[in-house]
Order: structure tokens, then C-alpha cells, then sequence
């Protein structure tokens, strides 16, 4: 009877702490393997779809359902491999009619902050399960201070769990979890792929750039533009020779930006017209966003626009991070703010507001010794992680092998 009264409070502090979730047409589900993958926390998103982007890229034709609990998460890319559901209320026939409706082969479940009725019936339907990077708090809330018979049984469903650190991997053990099936892998992955770009081309374009100081301002806005040019018309004073790369947010805007530089005298070539850079040319527009793959590499310094003014939300900052660009950028990144709070505090990445604290900035970040610092940072933060990734892939494709759905 203990027992029972026991369980019943645990579900129902499990409910109070859930967020109310609006109900939702889901759209069917697709043919072949799906992988679901659950993330409790916004700040984790990123992590929640490197993963998922890793395993699409498996190519073994993996379709991947993303959920979240807490609310702040961004929209999810364009990728008919990418679904987005909302978790259900943690109440029987809400559980039922998901897993019902999904059928996943696999769950990831990140972090902790664990549902027990979704998981225990995920269990009852023999749905193979991992808890990936297991963090310490998620364990605190109220419930975890009932039996560790009452754990140990709700744990007892995942057939791995990878623990973000050792103090994590010990609270599991208290909890019940058995010593044999904890692995201290830290957080997954944040940073995305590496961007490719033509080698020989880049090859070629650094060789002519050889020892001019480069910097790219990425996905720049029109609104951006006078602080832009502003600020690399100041910092040249300082390196005569440097070059600035300027790329639109929209391609539509390369002709405008061409009218403006023409305008104000600056010497410009458009790299979808004229032939390389020359030892004269002050900045090359690209026209798009289509080789920044190509851009990230050839600068060692990266402005992440899109973040000067108010109502602008920022873009991906791992994409220069994980090809060793420091990176700059202004203070309204509202769509990726932990990946930027996580490069600054690495030393990775620097806020700007102005022309002004550009061009310090860019002046700071010219001589090569401290570019090669920050970008050194950025590499790190954007790489760190990749093998507990690697972990849970390898997990996901032994998973499917045994069953047979691969």
C-alpha cells in the first residue's frame, strides 16, 4: 500500500512540474525508422539537433521526431528527415495515443527530467531507450526524494545511460541505476558539421591573398551595411592592406550594396563578375550564401550580422566556430543566444554594439597571434562533445541491428 501511495505522489509531482501543452494535429508518420528524440531544455536544442542532423546523415533513410518541454525553443530547420512534435501530459491516455501515433524504434532521451507514465508505457512497448548526457540537477526535483525502489524502477528502462560528469554518474547510482550501464560521456555536441567548400579554389584565392589581413562579415543586412563599411574604412587606416568580405542575408540586396559602395568610392568587385581580388580591392561582395564554407576559411575573423539592430535575431555562430573563425557580433541574437554565451565565455566570441567597438574590435583581432586565440577557443567549443555524439549513434545503429530495421 506504501508502495502505491508512493507512486501516486511521484506521478503527480511529475504533473505539476510539466508545462501545460496545447493539443495538436500531428502529421502522420512516415515510413521506414523513427528515431525519437526528446529534449527537456531549450539551451540544449542545439545539441538536441546536431544529434539528429548526424544521424540523418547516416543516409540509411532515418526519419527523426525532435520534442521539447520547456518552452524558448526556435524553429526547427527545413528538413522533411526533421519532425517536430509537443510532448504529451504525462497521463495515460495521452502517453498511449503517442507512442501510439509515432510507433518510434528509438528513444534519446537528453538530460534528465524524466516523465514516468510516457516512459514507463515506452518500456511496456519494448521501445529501446538511452538517457544521453545525464546532468546532475535534473535529478533534483522533488520526486527524486521518494523511494529509490520508485527510481531505480522508472530508471530501469534505459539500456544506457551516459552521464555528463562523474558526480551525475554517482547520483544515478544512488538512484539505482546499476554501475554497469553508466558511461561518463560529458554534453554532446553543439557545434554543426564543418561547411565544405572547393579546396582547390580556396587554395588558390589564399595564395593570392597570401599576407593580407583579412575579416568576413556574414549574412549582413542593409541596415548594417553603413556600420560595416564604417568600421572597415577605420580599422584600415591601421592595416592599409586589409580586405573585407561582405556577404548579404539576401542575395536581392548584393545589387543595392554594389550601388552604395560604388557610391561612396570604395573599390569593390562582385565575385559572381569580376575575376580575383586584386592588391587594390578593399572588399568583395559575394552574392549570396551559397560558398560560406569557402568565407569561414579564408578569414580568420567572422562578424556574425543580423544582430546590430532591434527585432534582428542572429544566425548560427558554430558554423565559423567549427572552421576556427573568431567571431564577432552585435548584441540581438535572440535565436541562438546560449551558443554565443557559450563561444563568449570560452574567449571564442566578442559582443560589439557599434561601428565603433567594431573597429576596435577588428583592430584588436588583425595581428594574427590574437585571432589565432580566440579562433583556437572557437574550434574547441564548436568540436567539444563529438565523441559523446559518436556514442550515441553508434548506440542507435547496434540498437537497429539487432532488431532488424536497418
Amino acid at each position: 500500500m506504501a508502495r502505491t501511495a508512493g507512486f501516486a505522489a511521484y506521478k503527480a509531482l511529475t504533473r505539476r512540474a510539466a508545462r501545460p501543452q496545447a493539443a495538436e494535429a500531428a502529421p502522420p508518420r512516415p515510413r521506414g525508422v523513427l528515431i525519437w528524440i526528446h529534449c527537456p531544455l531549450a539551451a540544449r536544442q542545439k545539441a538536441a539537433e546536431q544529434l539528429a542532423n548526424r544521424l540523418i546523415a547516416q543516409d540509411e533513410g532515418y526519419t527523426i521526431l525532435l520534442s521539447f518541454t520547456e518552452a524558448g525553443t526556435q524553429p526547427l530547420p527545413d528538413d522533411p528527415s526533421l519532425l517536430h512534435s509537443t510532448l504529451p501530459d504525462d497521463d495515460s491516455a495521452a502517453v498511449t495515443a503517442f507512442l501510439d501515433h509515432w510507433r518510434p524504434d528509438l528513444l534519446i532521451w537528453m538530460t534528465g527530467h524524466l516523465r514516468p507514465t510516457l516512459l514507463n508505457q515506452a518500456r511496456r512497448q519494448n521501445v529501446p531507450m538511452l538517457l544521453a548526457e545525464a546532468e546532475e540537477d535534473a535529478f533534483d526535483e522533488p520526486r527524486w526524494g521518494l523511494r529509490v525502489t520508485q527510481s531505480r524502477r522508472l530508471l530501469a528502462g534505459f539500456h544506457t545511460v551516459l552521464a555528463s560528469s562523474a558526480n551525475t554518474a554517482r547520483k544515478l547510482q544512488r538512484h539505482g541505476v546499476e554501475q554497469a550501464l553508466i558511461e561518463i560521456t560529458g554534453p554532446l555536441q553543439e557545434g554543426g558539421t564543418a561547411l565544405t567548400c572547393d579546396d582547390a579554389l580556396r587554395d588558390d584565392l589564399a595564395a593570392g591573398l597570401a599576407g593580407r589581413p583579412i575579416w568576413l562579415a556574414a549574412m549582413v543586412q542593409l541596415e548594417e551595411l553603413e556600420t560595416v563599411l564604417d568600421a572597415h574604412r577605420r580599422a584600415s587606416r591601421l592595416a592599409h592592406r586589409l580586405l573585407l568580405v561582405l556577404v548579404p542575408a539576401r542575395p536581392e540586396d548584393a545589387d543595392r550594396m554594389a550601388e552604395i559602395m560604388a557610391r561612396e568610392g570604395w573599390r569593390a568587385l562582385r565575385w559572381s563578375r569580376d575575376d580575383a581580388p586584386r592588391e587594390e580591392t578593399q572588399v568583395l561582395l559575394a552574392d549570396g550564401c551559397d560558398e560560406m564554407g569557402l568565407w569561414y576559411r579564408l578569414s580568420p575573423v567572422t562578424f556574425m550580422a543580423g544582430s546590430l539592430k532591434r527585432g534582428m535575431k542572429g544566425h548560427d555562430p558554430y558554423a565559423p566556430a567549427a572552421l576556427g573563425s573568431a567571431i564577432l557580433y552585435g548584441p540581438f541574437v535572440s535565436r541562438h543566444i546560449a551558443s554565443y554565451a557559450r563561444l563568449s565565455k570560452a574567449g571564442a566570441a566578442r559582443m560589439i554594439r557599434d561601428s565603433d567597438g567594431l573597429q576596435k574590435a577588428l583592430s584588436r583581432l588583425i595581428a594574427p597571434d590574437q585571432a589565432a586565440t580566440m579562433a583556437a577557443a572557437a574550434w574547441q567549443v564548436a568540436t567539444d562533445g563529438a565523441e559523446a555524439t559518436d556514442r550515441v549513434i553508434d548506440w542507435a545503429r547496434a540498437e537497429l541491428d539487432m532488431a532488424g530495421t536497418r
